[in-house]
């Protein structure tokens, strides 16, 4: 058993000194990077203006280096408090947390929200997905951590939202094509600029690989469109956004085939010939105009579906138990919404309010893999629902700023969501699962930023915030009677954050910005796994949690193109309270007691990144990036972890530019020492297949070529 952690500002006390130290030195030789507008505020602001965690990744920062474009963890790794996991299983999306929040998802988003260009990837049970996320196009990702991700509703430990560039100016066309191991290729063409009055972006990309693992090839189509147009008394923005995925599925590994083989897989995937399809289509239209002056006036309407169909290699066995509902998920989703927003500004005040509704409907079945002794086909039907989740959220925001030193920010919102769920399969004891559920919370943030000098901002801010049940962890009644899980509450968070911004004065060589967050958040029922017995997942709430940790951000720029950049988390992230469970490791008795003080599992106690980069306007450019990462517990037992590992990658480039034309070309080399370790976990996982092993040394060229008319 552990002893109680200790207070937060005795373990933290003298790291946060030496971090305040090390930044004031560079504050004092440096100068100011340009400033990027963010939108988590009223009105859009500098980062450095903000009191709240914010980092802005610019578009070619994505696609520089050589990188596929294919993942956001190519980039978000030199982000303080985010970890991004390759999970090098395209079946499976991208493992994505913030302070520890979505570490526990087994597949998909979790407790974080997601946006592109304002239409949300999380749907308003609070799952999401970042397959469709188009880099190619993308102007910036926005990374909003901390008290104030809680004005984003529903399952808000922290917000992601990318924003494509818009169309402006001349045209301009790129095309350009990655290879590398594995058989990956991947081309793409990209058209910006303006016609007339309507400027556009408009990007395609087709990918595909073999897989750095057996049985983990894919392929995937994306494209993506944004135009921009003024008229009817205001600007209007349309954007719509297809995908195609086909992915094989290679499954974890437990321990021993992890260290025996990591490019293997389990037999099961060969056998039941585990795989994912998926298409999406979605479109949104936003229009803004002002009122009056001060006064401004945004809507936003959107919509699209998703069709995924995934085989599982559940054994036979398991599925012939009548309740089970089958190893191939069917799954069609159709979601829409809208936001009504009103923003004022008059200094020294600027406020907004609005409304937002968010809903999803899906008709969700499951099939058996299998048909007589042929398996990894689709056979009987054994789940047949229709689904419906919705939410309707009033918000309200207010910056106020009294003198020119002192910014003062609140905000609330009512966050309601509903679902409705109508069984369809009713057989022999398969029992009717329908119900209905509603979840409503009051999630207030306030917090304030003083102005010590023009170079050094400190702040401080508070909220609290939830996050309801998925559909899927309401689906089963642990006790096996029919009907949703209504005993399973939604766990509510405090959260607490105080932080120091600093950046160099405008005539340093040295230009640069850093930033130090110290930060606790405290939750209440916790959602974990309770039980996994006859193909059914159960979930229950664990009591307290507590989250709480100490990042660092740095980043400079010096002549002739030398560009650094620095990450640190540390995340202490552990359960308060004991609780029984019977999930993610064998159970000799009916339950297995997880004592208060083990570590929530998917959390690294540290996890590291540097880059150094030069890359003057042409001619020769290279760059070095390290990473590290600490162990990670596998399960709630924390009976296993992956052991801590380091990573290094480099890259060598050519830049020419003449007339108009613009070729760039880019070697690069991930892995660069070859080591072997696991890249993710599979949290809690049944059968104890655990670990996701990252690929060895990958090698990857990349050839652009850009031609502005």
């Amino acid at each position: 058993m552990r002893t109680n952690p200790r207070p937060l500002l005795d373990l933290y006390l003298r790291p946060l000194a030496g971090a305040l130290l090390l930044g004031g030195c560079c504050a004092a030789t440096a100068q100011t990077l340009p400033a990027v507008t963010v939108i988590a505020t009223p009105v859009e602001a500098a980062p450095f203006d903000v009191p709240a965690s914010i980092d802005v990744i610019d578009g070619e920062r994505l696609r520089r280096a050589g990188r596929t474009e294919m993942q956001l963890s190519e980039s978000l790794a030199i982000v303080p408090g985010v970890t991004a996991r390759d999970r090098q299983n395209w079946a499976q999306d991208l493992q994505l947390s913030i302070r520890g929040f979505g570490a526990r998802s087994t597949f998909g988003v979790r407790g974080v929200r997601l946006y592109v260009d304002g239409i949300p990837a999380t749907m308003p049970d609070g799952q999401g997905q970042l397959s469709h996320f188009d880099l190619s196009s993308a102007s910036r990702v926005e990374v909003l951590r901390g008290p104030f991700s809680a004005l984003y509703g529903n399952s808000s430990g922290g917000v992601l939202q990318l924003f494509t560039e818009k169309g402006e100016g001349r045209p301009v066309v790129t095309g350009s094509v990655a290879v590398g191991s594995d058989g990956l290729v991947r081309p793409a063409v990209r058209a910006t600029g303006a016609a007339g009055a309507v400027g556009f972006n408009l990007s395609a990309n087709h990918f595909e690989t073999d897989g750095w693992r057996d049985h983990s090839g894919a392929s995937r189509d994306l494209g993506n469109l944004r135009l921009d147009w003024a008229g009817a008394g205001g600007d209007w923005m349309l954007v719509t956004n297809v995908m195609k995925l086909r992915a094989d599925d290679p499954l974890g590994l437990t321990r021993a085939q992890f260290e025996s083989d990591p490019r293997g897989v389990d037999p099961s995937a060969l056998a039941f010939d585990t795989r994912k399809t998926v298409r999406q289509s979605q479109v949104g239209l936003v229009h803004e105009r002002a009122l009056a002056p001060g006064h401004k006036l945004r809507l936003l309407a959107y919509g699209g579906e998703r069709e995924t169909v995934q085989f599982q290699s559940i054994p036979v066995g398991t599925q012939a138990n009548p309740r089970h509902p089958g190893g191939v998920i069917d799954l069609e989703r159709r979601y829409a919404g809208a936001d009504v927003r009103w923003t004022w500004n008059a200094a020294p005040f600027e406020v907004v309010a609005g409304l937002s509704y968010d809903t999803l409907q899906e008709q969700r079945r499951g099939w058996e893999n299998f048909v007589g002794p042929v398996l990894g086909v689709q056979g009987r039907l054994r789940r047949d629902e229709d689904n419906e989740v919705r939410n309707l959220d009033p918000y309200a925001q207010a910056v106020w700023k009294p003198t020119t030193d002192w910014t003062f920010a609140a905000g609330v919102r009512r966050s309601d969501v509903r679902f409705d769920s109508r069984d369809r399969y009713i057989v022999g004891p398969n029992g009717d699962d329908s119900g209905s559920l509603r979840y409503s919370a009051w999630l207030p943030s306030i917090g304030a930023m003083y102005d010590v000098t023009p170079t050094l901002h400190v702040y401080g801010a508070a909220g609290r915030g939830f996050e309801t049940p998925t559909f899927n962890e309401l689906a089963y009644r642990p006790d096996g009677t029919p009907g949703l899980n209504g005993a399973l509450r939604p766990s509510r968070s405090r959260n607490l954050e105080l932080g120091v911004k600093g950046r160099s004065p405008r005539d340093a060589t040295l230009r640069s910005e850093w930033t130090v967050a110290l930060f606790q958040t405290d939750t209440q029922d916790e959602i974990v796994t309770q039980t996994n017995q006859f193909g059914r997942s159960t979930f229950q709430n664990a009591g307290a949690t507590r989250r709480r940790g100490l990042e660092l951000g740095w980043n400079a720029a010096m002549g002739r193109g030398w560009k650094f950049q620095a990450a640190h988390t540390w995340l202490d992230a552990r359960y308060r309270e004991a609780f029984t469970t019977c999930a993610g490791t064998p159970c000799a008795t009916p339950t297995l007691v997880i004592p208060a003080g083990n570590r929530i599992p998917g959390t690294a106690r540290a996890f590291s990144a540097a880059e150094v980069a030069w890359e003057p306007a042409q001619g020769w450019r290279a760059g070095l990036e390290w990473r590290r990462s600490g162990r990670v517990a596998v399960n709630d037992a924390n009976t296993d972890a992956t052991p801590a590992w380091n990573t290094f990658a480099g890259h060598v480039g050519y830049l020419w530019k003449m007339q108009g034309w613009s070729v760039e070309t880019t070697a690069r080399i991930d892995n660069l020492f070859d080591r072997t370790y696991a890249g993710s976990v599979i949290v809690n996982e049944g059968n104890q297949r655990f670990f996701e092993p990252a690929p060895g040394r990958q090698y990857t060229v990349k050839l652009s070529v850009t031609r502005a008319f």
